[in-house]
């Protein structure tokens, strides 16, 4: 591979426009800004590579004079090709025992479909939406696989020689003094190129695209659940399955109830005569008023169960329960009758509730 198109710039070209147009690539195909990403990682080690080979004068010299014969490393296992004594090794060209190694064995690339990974978004609901269902419209940026090259990343093209190793089937680079050759991966080694880069997507075969997309958030959900769509996530390369979207869902607090589970818990205040006597109360419920019977003799923090008010399972379709705590509440005002009434009870009634 021509290092002066790795880093698209002319044979000529000064140090000042290697640099610059190094900078420019590392933004974007570095592996800390593409965690995760196989093949932006290997695009970068060969943009290292071809600046480290041309901004060093010597390298340079000795790459220009062979063609193109020092190459980046390619992916099948290299082979040691001996020594090179011609020229003093130092400085950026003087490979340390961490850079063999990280030449020579490391493993090569992925190949073969690879699944496109998951987008995340997050949707806010009010309490009753949460209960009911509800609809909301998102818009997402995504990779998906490009229309040129149909997610491949290369296109075909008439055969002719390999340009990356110059018809020989094999490339050649140099860490110091010793020398190794690979059969050339662009061409696996036949010498003959029949395909090349996608010039729409940059070999990447995947293309960015914002669109615009109603999704329908089933009732039942509950704050911190997270909802999966299937297929709305990044594309995979090289006819892989694209991600899914993971979108989490934010549910607002009530004012009135509160959700634990399938079951709506809920304060009802009962005034003193009716807990004593017994009556038929309305409490409030998600669906509208709901009748409750309380009993004679009920007693404040007293809890009556209602079947089936409850929230609709995502899991099974079936509603929990509507949980009602009864709060025993005084008169904010008692006349003199009332308190007579009160005193009254208490002369019939004389034992301490404290016993």
């Amino acid at each position: 591979m021509d290092f002066y198109i790795v880093l698209g710039v002319q044979p000529g070209a000064a140090v000042s426009d290697i640099k610059r147009a190094y900078r420019r690539l590392a933004r974007k195909y570095h592996p800390d800004i593409n965690p995760g990403d196989h093949t932006a990682d290997a695009r970068f080690r060969r943009i290292a590579e071809a600046y480290e080979t041309l901004i060093d004068p010597e390298r340079r010299r000795r790459y220009d004079q062979t063609g193109g014969g020092f190459s980046v490393v390619p992916d099948s296992p290299p082979s040691f090709a001996g020594f090179d004594f011609s020229s003093i090794v130092d400085g950026p060209a003087a490979a340390t025992f961490g850079e063999l190694f990280a030449d020579v064995f490391q493993p090569p690339p992925e190949e073969g479909p690879q699944d496109g990974s998951d987008l995340h978004a997050t949707a806010s609901l009010t309490f009753e939406e949460s209960i009911r269902g509800a609809e909301r419209q998102l818009t997402v940026t995504r990779q998906e696989a490009c229309s040129v090259c149909a997610g491949a990343g290369v296109i075909r093209t008439p055969e002719g020689r390999c340009l990356t190793c110059r018809g020989a089937g094999s490339v050649r680079w140099a860490r110091g003094h010793m020398v190794f050759t690979k059969a050339c991966a662009a061409c696996d080694g036949s010498g003959r190129q029949r395909h090349q880069p996608c010039g729409s997507c940059a070999g990447q075969g995947l293309t960015a695209r914002t669109e615009a997309f109603a999704v329908r958030i089933p009732a039942g959900v509950a704050d911190g659940d997270r909802i999966r769509i299937p297929g709305r996530g990044h594309g995979g390369r090289r006819g892989g399955r694209a991600g899914g979207l993971i979108l989490a869902v934010e549910v607002a607090p009530h004012p009135q109830f509160e959700r634990r589970g399938n079951d709506l818990h809920v304060v009802v205040p009962v005034a003193i005569h009716e807990a004593a006597l017994g009556a038929r109360i309305s409490v409030p419920s998600i669906d509208g008023a709901a009748p409750l019977r309380v009993p004679p003799g009920t007693q404040t923090g007293q809890r009556f169960r209602l079947r089936g008010r409850g929230v609709q399972s995502t899991r099974d379709g079936r509603p929990g329960d509507l949980v009602v705590e009864v709060r025993l509440t005084l008169p904010s005002v008692i006349d003199e009758r009332s308190k007579e009434l009160l005193r009254e009870f208490g002369r019939i009634n004389p034992g301490s509730v404290r016993k």
